[in-house]
């Protein structure tokens, strides 16, 4: 991944690189609508995966958010997708760690014709993501051997750099291959948008950002998340009777900005989707506006 990609991945990553112990909150919600505007939470309970399974089951998109570098986020996305496929067979799983042309390069991986090293290799994983591919490597393997479908979510590198330093008018028409069309990439989420720009300027003020335009930082996070919210709305309306898993990390998730109102925006009637913030901190949920539909708690 190149340095102004990482440089975009870091600062929205910054606040969330705690792996602190928290409560499973749970609000009253409706992901569904495609708005900023969020319930509040108006209840805080202890809860297990048991107990909110039945809801999370009437789900079309669940949403689980992770710190990138905690391996106890990674072992929690594992244990509920397998809880969630004890209740339905039909899951599918959504990975931002893999850009949109590897797709067939995991499919051939989950049909057994390449070999997961080939996966790897094949994909660019480490060049194009850079994380541990143990991490990631259980849901994978996971979901080869119960034949559920992975979806290669993530805009290519180069495209998102591009975009970074020179905006979206910069790219070719090969360049806009696996992004959505121009038209749909929205940056008009005010709140969004400060929400960003206090990451960016945070970071800037730390010494971390270079010279990168703030409207075209912006514009790239943004593509991201169209970019991932386009290929699960295709997948989720191709398959009605699938639901979508998606693991992404937590600022593409919070307050439903990035990719739930996205996805919830393609369709023309109400998506229930629900969002969980793994081993975020209880201090998030101050404030009037609910950051997500749970928080996971880990084991200590």
């Amino acid at each position: 991944m190149g340095t102004i990609t990482k440089v975009v991945v870091y600062s929205l990553g910054i606040f969330f690189l705690c792996t602190t112990p928290v409560f499973a909150q749970h609000k009253q919600h409706n992901s569904s609508t495609a708005t900023s505007q969020q319930q509040q939470i108006e209840t805080v309970n202890l809860v297990s995966l048991p107990e909110v399974l039945p809801e999370w089951k009437k789900a079309r998109v669940i949403y689980l958010g992770e710190t990138h570098n905690s391996t106890k986020d990674h072992e929690a996305q594992l244990a509920i997708i397998q809880a969630l496929t004890r209740e339905n067979s039909k899951i599918a799983i959504a990975m931002e760690m893999f850009q949109r042309p590897a797709q067939d390069i995991l499919d051939q991986y989950l049909a057994g014709e390449i070999t997961e090293a080939e996966l790897v290799k094949q994909s660019e994983y480490e060049q194009r993501w850079g994380f541990p591919w143990e991490y990631y490597a259980p849901l994978v393997r996971f979901a080869k051997t119960n034949q559920l479908p992975v979806l290669a979510l993530n805009t290519p590198t180069e495209v998102t750099r591009k975009v970074a330093r020179s905006g979206l008018e910069s790219l070719t028409s090969a360049e806009q291959e696996h992004i959505p069309p121009l038209s749909e990439i929205r940056t008009d989420n005010a709140d969004y948008r400060n929400l960003i720009q206090g990451f960016y300027q945070q970071h800037h003020h730390a010494g971390h950002s270079n010279s990168l335009n703030f409207d075209n930082f912006f514009t790239a996070q943004v593509l991201w998340d169209e970019t991932m919210a386009e290929k699960i709305a295709l997948f989720a309306q191709a398959n009605p009777d699938y639901q979508v898993v998606v693991i992404a990390g937590q600022g593409h998730i919070i307050y439903d900005y990035g990719i739930p109102s996205r996805v919830a925006r393609r369709f023309n009637h109400q998506l229930e989707q629900i969002s969980v913030l793994l081993g975020a901190q209880p201090e998030k949920l101050a404030g009037e506006n609910a950051i997500a539909d749970y928080l996971w708690e880990h084991p200590f």
